[in-house]
């Protein structure tokens, strides 16, 4: 799909269709469309009169005018209310906008908003090719050519989108070639993020990540350490290694370095995703109906590789480290049993009292091997407890954090993104229940305050450096079509991340 930045009046726009957005306090609907041709206007206007049609956010209207005006169909998107008319509220407005774009089959669109106050109309333009493109993202790869919905006439997703030209109407004299860039690359890492989370396990493992990883450096320029099971145990790895001593396919630990060209960096951070390609729970087996979908326990780490090929394009000053310990969670005759004692590269030691708390274990080491790395600051992402999303629901990360800048600096990222995130505290005394009778301690402790416990768990494994968990197992997948998201992986945190950098 191309994007352009057109100066031209609205009225001129010529093509199969042109997305009018308008305010639901705003101008009187003849005033806000006096830029339309006249003739245009005339029929779009009798058409709002007659649905009573109100601007609310994301409502939508659709008018066919045909004719010799040069456009076959004028697609009214409301934008809500103006005091909220921000890039996430225009992105959730345009990502439906776009889905009623495919439904009427245009190949051509023209896309007229007011510009954001908040960055003008370079972030309006950059907020628009985001939300255009990933609302009409469609993971098709595992499907036959045609469902059999489709082939009954019956698609509720109207198949694939036609849509392969659309023009963005701006008024200024800047050029807006770098904010569409931004835009195509920050849709194409979360889309590459959403389609490692859909993917099942039988396509995405361990091995599966450490090629993507490979391929993600010699694209844009990083450097790329595979560490194999020996450099791992040299390491002293063991709580990583305990993990993935149940599974017949090999651990790969995944170590990305994006570098500036020139210069000295201003900062150096580390972000660890999450890796388990599948969670079975391991001996402490979870229950059958659900576990299809622990295919998304490496949500964490889509979102670190995707921030890592976006990031590799946008080429900031920033030194960053990717790191993932990638590896399944699966039941056999190798696999750690609850009880065993783990020794993490550190010298602590792990009591298993779960195996279904097995993401912690193998972020442990990488915790310890990025505080190794000399980095200002550490981001860590996980799918890691079920209480998060009891606590937070589906649509809110939970942030854990002693550090309150860093706190304050991904919220402010999220918030440009549209992510959500919520502060929980780190109450120390809840350690307590961690506390083994015949170790450091144990990788669980009581079911209340799940999400804060695991928390304080992976703290044991960071010194002194500043560091934040991001608890996205909510977030990560969704079965609602919303906005600019479609149902299955989100690719949530590639944006965030993304922002979070480049805001150092």
């Amino acid at each position: 799909m191309e994007f352009e930045a057109v100066r031209i009046s609205p009225g001129e726009y010529r093509g199969d269709a042109l997305l009018v957005g308008l305010f639901q306090d705003g101008p009187e609907p003849a005033q806000a469309l006096a830029a339309l041709d006249a003739a245009v206007a005339a029929m779009v206007l009798e058409v709002i009169s007659e649905e009573e049609f109100k601007p609310k956010s994301r409502q939508k209207l659709t008018v066919r005018v045909g004719g010799d005006t040069g456009l076959r169909k004028v697609l009214l998107v409301g934008l809500g209310e103006q005091a909220k008319y921000k890039p996430e509220s225009l992105r959730q407005c345009i990502g439906e906008g776009a889905r009623a774009l495919k439904a009427i089959k245009a190949t051509t669109a023209g896309v007229w908003v007011p510009p954001l106050s908040e960055g003008g109309e370079e972030a309006t333009v950059e907020a628009l090719v985001e939300a255009i493109r990933l609302a009409l993202h469609e993971d098709r790869r595992f499907r036959s050519k045609k469902s059999d919905s489709e082939e009954n006439g019956n698609s509720n997703n109207g198949g694939e989108s036609k849509l392969t030209k659309v023009s963005l109407v701006v008024a200024g004299e800047g050029d807006y070639a770098e904010a569409v860039r931004r835009g195509n690359i920050l849709a194409e890492g979360t889309i590459f993020a959403r389609e490692l989370v859909s993917a099942p396990a039988n396509y995405v493992t361990a091995v599966t990540l450490a090629e993507q990883a490979t391929a993600i450096a010699e694209a844009n320029g990083l450097e790329c350490e595979i560490l194999e099971k020996e450099d791992c145990e040299r390491l002293g790895m063991g709580a990583y290694l305990g993990v993935a001593q149940g599974t017949d396919l090999p651990p790969k630990f995944i170590h990305l370095t994006y570098k500036p060209a020139h210069g000295t960096p201003r900062k150096r951070v580390a972000i660890i995703g999450k890796g388990i390609t599948f969670d079975s729970g391991g001996l402490s087996i979870k229950p059958a109906k659900g576990m299809e979908l622990m295919k998304v326990d490496m949500g964490g780490a889509a979102a670190a590789l995707g921030a890592a090929k976006v990031l590799g394009q946008l080429k900031p000053d920033i030194e960053v480290h990717f790191i993932v310990a990638a590896t399944e969670n699966m039941v056999s005759g190798h696999a750690i049993h609850p009880g065993d004692i783990l020794t993490a590269s550190n010298g602590k030691t792990i009591e298993v009292d779960n195996t279904d708390a097995e993401g912690r274990l193998t972020l442990a080491d990488a915790l310890v091997f990025s505080e190794k790395l000399g980095v200002d600051a550490i981001v860590d992402l996980a799918t890691l407890t079920g209480a998060c999303v009891v606590a937070l629901g589906n649509d809110i990360a939970g942030l854990l954090t002693e550090n309150e800048e860093l706190a304050r600096q991904i919220r402010a990222a999220g918030e440009a993104s549209g992510e959500k995130f919520w502060q929980l505290p780190m109450e120390e005394s809840y350690f307590e229940g961690m506390k083994s009778v015949v170790a450091d301690m144990r990788n669980t402790g009581s079911r209340e305050g799940g999400t804060i416990t695991a928390a304080l768990f992976l703290k044991q494994f960071v010194e002194k450096t500043p560091w934040v968990h991001l608890d996205i197992a909510g977030p990560v997948w969704t079965e609602k079509q919303k906005g600019y998201t479609n149902r299955g992986g989100t690719g949530f945190g590639v944006r965030t991340l993304v922002r979070f950098v480049l805001a150092q």
